[in-house]
């Protein structure tokens, strides 16, 4: 087989030859090859053994025949007496008549159907295990000779399903913003026709051995070591990883794949593509679950077989959309970002980490998108909808159209929001400091371009989920050194450590939780664990010499543990200085509002706290008890119905009344209609992802906030579970521009 596929010959030449050869080497009467149609259908593509005429004659209907239930059932089909059998149907065409002993084995690539391989015998016999697990060794080999470039353009074979042509839509969900054009990188390549029969057996199976050896470690250490690792499986996937990579079965299966003379690189790709094909079709979730575990380990096991498995080596062209299962923040800041122009994911989430990444770097990305790696072919063109949560896969020439389109009004929209350098301001003369929220030191260099104010809220627990210890003080203080350097003259908040719940360090002490949401996280992780936080703060200091530092501590649900974290930055200022350190300049201490809890005992923290930042996504998800990363109650209520809008409304007056400098952060504040209620409310700063920060000042440059507050006062008091659309409705009414302007009003 190696030999014939380094002959140039036309498709069906080579089909022909392979034929042959498999009936003469193995001894079978009748070999034959069966390709899927467009329609559904099997073409008989190539025979030894049966009529030469029947070729690309005989033509079997989804399910008909023997040859039908081995592509219906994506499994090997055995019998003796293949006339006798239930779903043996007869073509005179073919003078098959006399075959009594058949057997047939599906052609899978990727875990789709490409076709069917069989062999016939005249002579009644039993057929040998070895015999149908070569022929399914074959049939790999075949999907990838099929689905090469010259069978799949041949002329003969335009009809043919053999690589994927179909147009493809997905529905998923957008989480991270933005347009994307380019052609696909599968992130779960599969092994391509040069490295699937093996020169040496004996060294594949060594080498096959070291890297179970290697995965087995791997896993026993992520598990042992405590590490539901950051933008990674969870504990319990991690132990069903371990039970599959010692699962006898499946090591048989490799071994068995690898000695009858594939690479380990193939081996791990049949069995991979066996599993999908079969589980795939179960109406059990569960089963489909174990698909997903089964994946991972295969995708793992190749990156121990080869290093040009990691996404840090994966070449990408000029206009690249990675088309993956997952994955974690640290493999989306490895691709070349110059290059990549999209990410479409079959699982993640709006609140993974890697969908804050991606939003800080300005990536598109698309998740939810059940499917994708099995219909996309690398190369192949898509346009990926950030917008909407739609990724197009070979996309028609009127989609293509309308997309040009959208992506030229987005680009000239994105030209007039980088003119939006001032303060902005409202018609009505309210200056409103417009601040951005980063992670990320590279974030940092978008701060002037955008027009920001600042940084309002900067996330300091990226630096630690992706390192398997703890950083260092000097590691810690350069980063921080270096966002304070990169701001300039422009004020940043660091947040204090938001660990716990679903953001877990390596080296952090971490627990399954029924509710990590409501559980042991942030404050109270650093309250429990004082040296963690009080390294943190060292560094910060450190960082800070001879400028402003801004420290603000999360999820505060008491007045208590907003004095105990105080005491604890003022202990560590004392203690720089007692040792003769460069001090900042100044200290400014403040709280994130993240619980209502708080919002009822202001009173009680206002002599401590410099400054307030509401954290309205986690603020409105206890408000409602509702899980904001649950899709069936995400979103059932609305921050613009009255409840929310009046526990607002307190917020501001309370801070007013105190002289604290309050202001508004995440999701809700990036959205335009939600800015410009808060705005309207009294709130006077709002910080949000740097995507956003142009459509709000747009929209606050077009509002009235006092006629807004006004409209808003009036409609308190109504029975409605949301203001949103009368809110739209009313327009100029209610200070807010007539008509939607840019999509920046949006329902």
């Amino acid at each position: 087989m190696r030999e014939l596929m380094a002959v140039q010959e036309n498709a069906q030449e080579r089909l022909d030859h392979l034929t042959d050869l498999i009936a003469e080497e193995a001894g079978w009467d009748v070999c034959s090859i069966y390709l899927s149609r467009k329609s559904s259908s099997l073409e008989l593509c190539a025979t030894h053994g049966l009529k030469s005429e029947s070729v690309h004659k005989v033509r079997l209907k989804p399910g008909e025949g023997l040859v039908g239930l081995v592509a219906r059932n994506a499994r090997p089909l055995t019998t003796s007496s293949a006339s006798q059998h239930p779903a043996f149907s007869y073509k005179p065409e073919t003078g098959e008549e006399p075959f009594d002993t058949f057997v047939g084995v599906p052609i899978l690539r990727g875990g789709r159907l490409v076709g069917v391989l069989t062999a016939q015998a005249e002579t009644r016999r039993e057929i040998s295990e070895e015999e149908v697990e070569t022929l399914q060794t074959v049939a790999m080999v075949l999907a990838e000779i099929v689905a090469s470039g010259d069978i799949a353009e041949a002329e003969e074979m335009a009809e043919l399903d053999v690589r994927q042509s179909k147009p493809e839509r997905f529905q998923g969900g957008a989480f991270a913003n933005g347009l994307a054009k380019g052609v696909a990188v599968l992130f779960e390549p599969h092994v391509g026709t040069d490295h699937l029969i093996a020169d040496d057996m004996e060294r594949e199976e060594l080498r096959l051995e070291l890297a179970l050896t290697a995965l087995r470690a791997a896993v026993d250490e992520m598990l042992e070591g405590g590490r539901g690792a950051f933008g990674g499986p969870t504990r319990e996937v991690l132990q069903a990883y371990r039970m599959f990579a010692q699962d006898r079965g499946w090591l048989e299966r490799l071994r068995e794949a690898v000695r009858l003379g594939l690479t380990a690189e193939a081996a791990v790709e049949r069995v991979r593509n066996e599993n999908r094909a079969r589980l795939m079709k179960s109406p059990d979730p569960y089963f489909r679950d174990r698909l997903h575990d089964l994946e991972d380990l295969a995708n793992r096991l190749l990156r121990h077989l080869d290093e040009a498995y990691t996404g840090a080596s994966i070449k990408l062209p000029d206009n690249a959309i990675i088309v993956a299962r997952n994955l974690g923040p640290a493999e989306v800041l490895d691709f070349d970002r110059e290059k990549l122009r999209g990410i479409a994911l079959e699982e993640g989430s709006a609140s993974s980490h890697a969908a804050i990444v991606a939003k800080a770097l300005g990536i598109p990305l698309v998740g939810n998108l059940e499917g994708a790696l099995d219909r996309a072919e690398d190369g192949d063109p898509l346009i990926m909808d950030g917008e909407f949560g739609l990724l197009h896969i070979r996309p028609t020439d009127d989609v293509i159209a309308a997309y040009d389109e959208r992506i030229q009004a987005r680009s000239a929209r994105q030209e007039r929001y980088a003119q939006l350098r001032g303060p902005a301001k409202t018609l009505d003369g309210r200056e409103i400091t417009v601040q951005m929220n980063a992670g990320l030191l590279i974030e940092m260099t978008r701060l002037d371009e955008l027009g920001a104010d600042g940084v309002g809220l900067f996330r300091t627990e990226f630096q630690f989920m992706v390192s398997d210890t703890l950083p260092r003080l000097d590691e810690q203080a350069t980063v921080y050194r270096s966002v304070l350097e990169a701001a300039g003259d422009k004020p940043v908040v660091f947040r204090t450590l938001d660990l716990g719940g679903d953001k877990v360090a390596p080296f952090a002490p971490s627990a399954v939780e029924p509710n990590p949401a409501l559980g042991w996280r942030a404050i109270r992780m650093g309250l429990d664990r004082p040296g963690l936080l009080r390294y943190q703060l060292r560094a910060l200091i450190g960082a800070a010499a001879g400028r402003s530092l801004k420290v603000m501590f999360p999820m505060i649900a008491a007045p208590w543990e907003m004095r105990a974290a105080r005491d604890m930055l003022e202990k560590e200022l004392r203690q720089a200085e007692t040792r003769g350190h460069e001090m900042p300049s100044d200290v400014q201490i403040g709280m994130m509002l993240e619980t209502p809890s708080i919002a009822w005992a202001m009173e009680q923290v206002a002599d401590i706290v410099d400054f307030v930042a509401v954290g309205a996504n986690d603020l409105m998800q206890y408000f409602f008890a509702a899980d904001r990363d649950n899709a069936r109650v995400s979103d059932r209520y609305d921050v613009l119905s009255p409840p929310a809008l009046g526990l607002f409304q307190q917020i501001s007056q309370t801070c007013r009344k105190y002289e604290i400098p309050v202001s508004v952060c995440g999701e809700t504040a990036s959205r335009p209609l939600e800015a410009a209620v808060l705005v309207a409310l009294g709130f006077q700063s709002l910080s949000m992802s740097a995507s956003n920060i142009g459509p709000v000042k747009t929209m606050i440059s077009r509002m009235d906030a006092g006629k807004l507050g006004t409209w808003i006062a009036d409609q308190m008091n109504e029975p409605v579970n949301s203001l949103r659309t009368k809110l739209i409705e009313a327009g100029e009414e209610a200070g807010l521009p007539s008509v939607a302007v840019d999509n920046v009003v949006k329902i």
